[in-house]
C-alpha cells in the first residue's frame, strides 16, 4: 500500500506539473495576445505604422534667425490715431496681396501640377469653393491662381476698395478682407511647406520670414483670420513673431581716450 501510495503520489505530482505547464503556456499566450493588441493600438487600423512626421526645415534656427528687419512688427501694424480703420485695413491688405503674389512668383516655376498635385500645407489639403459653393480639389498652381485672381478683382474694385476721397466702404468690407487674408495665409503656408528649399536656394528666406511674421502680427491685431485656420503654422509663428532680443552691448574699449587738442576744442562749425 505504501508502494501504491508512492506510485499514486508520483502520478499526482506529474499531473500537477503538467497542469502548471499548461497554465504557464496559457499565461504566455495571454501576454503575447495583450502585447499584440498594444502594438496594434499604436498603428493605423490597417496594421501599418503611421509615417514619421516630416522634418520641417523652415523651423531650423539657421533659417528662422534670418530676417530683413529686426524691429518689433507690433508697432508697425497698430492703427495710427489719425487714420480710419477701414482705410488702414485696405492699405495693408492690398500691400500684403502684392507682396505675397511677388513672393510666390519667385518659385512659381517649381510649383507645377506634377510637383504639387494638391494645395497642401502640413497635413492639410485646401479645396477651392467657387461662387456657388461648389467644392473642387485642384493643383496648387491652380489654387494660387484662383486666389490671386480673386484678390486682384476685389482690391481693384472701386466699390469695395475705394480710393477716391469721400467714397464709403461697403458694409461687407471687413468680411471680404477676412476672406482675402485667409486665402493669402494658405499661399504662405504652402510656400513654407512645399517650396522652402527653393526659397533657400534663391536666398529669399529672410524676405519670406519677414513677410510671414508681418502678416501674422497684422491679422492677429485685427482678428482677421480664425486661429483654427492658422494653428497648423503655430510652431513657426511662435518663433518668427516673437520680437528679437536686443543686440548685446559692445564692450567699451579699455584703451584710454585721448583728450581733444586745444584747436579742436576751440573749433566752431558755422552753419
Amino acid at each position: 500500500m505504501v508502494g501504491d501510495y508512492c506510485s499514486f503520489s508520483g502520478d499526482k505530482t506529474d499531473m500537477h506539473s503538467q497542469k502548471n505547464t499548461k497554465n504557464g503556456l496559457s499565461c504566455k499566450m495571454v501576454l503575447q495576445a495583450v502585447g499584440k493588441v498594444l502594438r496594434k493600438s499604436k498603428t493605423k487600423p490597417n496594421g501599418k505604422k503611421p509615417p514619421a512626421e516630416e522634418k520641417k526645415q523652415y523651423l531650423e534656427q539657421e533659417y528662422t534667425k534670418i530676417r530683413v528687419v529686426d524691429f518689433d512688427l507690433k508697432e508697425l501694424v497698430v492703427l495710427p490715431r489719425e487714420i480710419d480703420l477701414n482705410e488702414w485695413l485696405a492699405s495693408n491688405t492690398t500691400t500684403f496681396f502684392n507682396l505675397i503674389n511677388l513672393q510666390y512668383s519667385t518659385i512659381s516655376e517649381f510649383c507645377t501640377g506634377d510637383t504639387c498635385q494638391a494645395m497642401t500645407a502640413c497635413n492639410t489639403i485646401y479645396y477651392w469653393y467657387d461662387e456657388r459653393g461648389k467644392k473642387t480639389k485642384c493643383t496648387a498652381p491652380q489654387y494660387v491662381d484662383f486666389v490671386m485672381s480673386l484678390c486682384q478683382k476685389l482690391v481693384t474694385d472701386e466699390e469695395i476698395f475705394p480710393t477716391k476721397y469721400g467714397k464709403e466702404f461697403p458694409n461687407s468690407f471687413e468680411s471680404l478682407v477676412k476672406k482675402i487674408c485667409r486665402y493669402l495665409f494658405h499661399v504662405l503656408a504652402h510656400l513654407y511647406w512645399a517650396h522652402f528649399k527653393e526659397t533657400v536656394a534663391l536666398d529669399l528666406q529672410g524676405h519670406l520670414n519677414t513677410l510671414y511674421a508681418h502678416f501674422i502680427v497684422f491679422v492677429r491685431e485685427f482678428n482677421l483670420v480664425d486661429p483654427k485656420e492658422t494653428c497648423i503654422m503655430d510652431d513657426l509663428s511662435e518663433i518668427l513673431c516673437t520680437p528679437a532680443p536686443p543686440p548685446a552691448p559692445t564692450p567699451a574699449s579699455s584703451a584710454p581716450t585721448s583728450a581733444p587738442s586745444p584747436s579742436a576744442q576751440n573749433h566752431v562749425t558755422e552753419r
